[in-house]
């Protein structure tokens, strides 16, 4: 894989993949496990956001391990971003999860359907909520420390402008 794109570093490229799919599948998840109407019309768009968003993960790692060598170690941020495909992968599973309940409650078995969600389908939305908060907490984590190896302490508003304050 390049490194670098038009002279820019891939990573941070490759990462607002990251940073947009995967707290838009969480964001997903967490609709179809308290909106269980909604799994038959969005599910799959659902699971194919955090397929596209797990994919990215790995990606978005190998380009970090590229510029890390470049530029040297980033720190809790390498460290967070590495962890990230295992929260990345539970909620591919938990989106996958609710399609297949969504789809298991609503075959025909002869003229009845199954009513209700039953305690595997609560227990299914309950982790697939709770999964989806930590992706959203998890992919904050690793862009602020990714944000704080890059800028340090200083925001980004103020890093030129000398402390003048516009009066």
């Amino acid at each position: 894989m390049p490194d670098s794109v038009n002279g820019l570093p891939l990573h941070p490229l490759v990462v607002h993949a990251v940073v947009v799919l995967l707290p838009l599948a969480a964001l997903g998840v967490a609709a179809l496990a308290v909106r269980p109407a909604w799994r038959g019309r969005f599910g799959w768009l659902v699971v194919l956001v955090a397929a596209l968003a797990t994919a990215a993960v790995p990606l978005a790692t190998e380009s970090g391990e590229s510029l890390e060598r470049r530029v040297g170690d980033p720190g809790r941020h390498a460290a967070l971003g590495d962890q990230l495909i295992w929260f990345a992968l539970p909620l591919l599973v938990a989106a996958g999860a609710l399609v297949w309940l969504h789809r298991r409650a609503h075959r025909p078995a002869g003229d009845a359907r199954t009513a209700g969600p039953g305690v595997l389908g609560v227990v299914v939305a309950v982790l697939a909520v709770v999964v989806a908060a930590a992706n959203l907490v998890q992919v904050y984590r690793v862009g602020d420390s990714g944000a704080k190896a890059v800028w340090g302490d200083t925001p980004a508003a103020t890093a030129g402008s000398g402390g003048e304050d516009g009066d």
